[in-house]
């Protein structure tokens, strides 16, 4: 398994989308083999999944994260465990042992941000309602 952390100064960075480093943990049996903090070279929203598959992570370790990056990932074939706080060790280590506190209904809180899944879509024209 390879798992990527949303990363700054030791900690799960709290806003995927703005996220400007990751660390990637390679594990096998439980145990991390290595890892490495590797910077998005500012990829945003959009490109971040991407940049995620290049580098071989089928799982998600982050903070907030919107509905349309998680749409993304699970596209892409990667597990997310979102809003997770704390050290980024810890949680790969409580992940590896089963014990991650995560939320499985995660959501972005950041501000002025419009992701277009707010209930009022039909005065969009999106269709749905």
């Amino acid at each position: 398994m390879k798992i990527a952390v949303t990363f700054e100064n030791g900690d799960i960075f709290q806003h995927f989308g703005h996220t400007e480093q990751f660390k990637i943990y390679e594990t096998a049996d439980g145990e991390v083999l290595n890892s490495e903090v590797v910077s998005t070279m500012g990829s945003g929203h959009g490109a971040l999944v991407g940049f995620l598959q290049e580098h071989g992570a089928d799982t998600l370790i982050c903070g907030g994260i919107g509905a349309g990056a998680q749409e993304a990932l699970k596209e892409a074939g990667i597990t997310l465990y979102g809003g997770v706080s704390g050290s980024a060790d810890q949680a790969v280590e409580d992940l590896l042992k089963n014990e991650l506190s995560y939320d499985e209904n995660v959501m972005c809180s950041h501000h002025g941000e419009d992701h277009h899944h707010d209930g009022n879509c039909g005065e969009h024209g999106c269709g749905r309602h």
